[in-house]
């Protein structure tokens, strides 16, 4: 009998992801450059700060994030106080630490995009996470329930994280053309409206419709039901930022290439930390896979709505966020593919990973 391919388990969202996300930048950069004035009008049919269309977007791939994560589960992981911690050191930890010094390395003359890469550093994913875990076999449970952890702290943490990586530590250590001054209450508002405010209602909603429903229709008829939505979001989403990004891509094509590249070494540096330090600590290969994706994974979604919030639809920080889907499926599905080939060849205290 044929063994299942990775990409055979993946749905044809997932599998094809990253061609989806080229289609919808190639027809972005297409109406941008077509229609030079389409930047313009999204960023003016705008409410305060935030443009409407893209809040749409926005909005379309957060809620039915918060919508599926397994809240219920919280309260019998949390008894895992050894795991948890190490996840919490190495997310909220070394990964910003790391996209910090990568991003400083790489994109030193270009502050605007080493910003937008900070901000995708210190947001952990609440989302694909859950996929690249299966895929490599990790403990799905405790995945679950880092995911709802990390949801919940996002909303306090992501604020002074993006203040002190975008606007303080560069001033402290004296990179002066490359400070971008961002007012606390301007990215704490960013993080209320596009992750508080999803969180709430998903939490909400989530609640009140098990209890009327069962928790057998909610999870094998709603959330699936809902599951393409963010897909569908993100590539509205990423259509709409590159056609306002379309005359400055057609002109600057390597400007997307220098945010890839460092995008990419994250990944790969941030998972290695966290897959050896999870193992060396002790940890079985299924504790230590949930981990190390954990910690290598970002939410994009929360990434981009604060640096278009707060820098604007056009802004370099904006495009930088939109490029990182483009690169994070292949290097994960990648990731992955190694994450199983250690599983056979390193050892853990459970054995390593299970056969197929």
């Amino acid at each position: 009998m044929k063994t299942p391919t990775i990409g055979s388990k993946l749905s044809v969202w997932d599998r094809y992801l990253t061609a989806f996300i080229f289609a919808a930048m190639a027809l972005g950069v297409a109406v941008g450059w077509a229609v030079p004035g389409v930047g313009a009008f999204v960023e003016g049919a705008s409410i305060g700060k935030v443009s409407v269309p893209v809040f749409v977007g926005l909005l379309a791939m957060m809620l039915p994030v918060f919508l599926k994560v397994r809240y219920e589960q919280m309260r019998a992981k949390a008894l895992r106080l050894k795991v948890i911690a190490l996840s919490l050191v190495l997310t909220w930890g070394v990964a910003p630490l790391v996209m910090y010094g990568i991003a400083a390395l790489t994109l030193g003359d270009l502050p605007h995009y080493r910003a937008g890469l900070v901000l995708v550093g210190i947001a952990p994913c609440i989302g694909m996470v859950l996929v690249w875990n299966m895929l490599a076999r990790g403990d799905e449970e405790l995945a679950a329930f880092l995911v709802a952890l990390n949801s919940v702290i996002q909303v306090f943490m992501f604020g002074p994280l993006a203040w002190l990586y975008v606007t303080a530590l560069p001033r402290w250590l004296g990179l002066s053309a490359a400070v971008i001054d961002v007012p606390f209450s301007e990215i704490a508002k960013s993080v209320v409206m596009f992750l508080g405010v999803p969180l709430a209602v998903g939490f909400g909603v989530r609640r009140w419709l098990r209890a009327r429903t069962g928790s057998r229709w909610y999870d094998e008829s709603f959330v699936p039901r809902v599951g393409k939505i963010p897909f569908v979001g993100l590539l509205y989403t990423v259509t709409l930022l590159f056609a306002t990004q379309g005359e400055k891509i057609v002109a600057f094509p390597a400007d997307v290439v220098r945010i890839a590249v460092p995008l990419v070494v994250f990944f790969v540096v941030a998972f290695s930390l966290g897959f050896f330090v999870s193992r060396a600590a002790g940890l079985s290969y299924a504790e230590t896979t949930a981990l190390a994706f954990t910690g290598s994974s970002n939410n994009f979604e929360l990434a981009i709505a604060v640096a278009i919030s707060v820098y604007g639809v056009r802004s370099g920080e904006a495009l930088a966020g939109t490029v990182g889907p483009m690169v994070e499926v292949p290097t994960l599905i990648g990731l992955v593919r190694l994450t199983l080939w250690l599983g056979k060849r390193v050892s853990f205290r459970d054995g390593g990973a299970p056969p197929a």
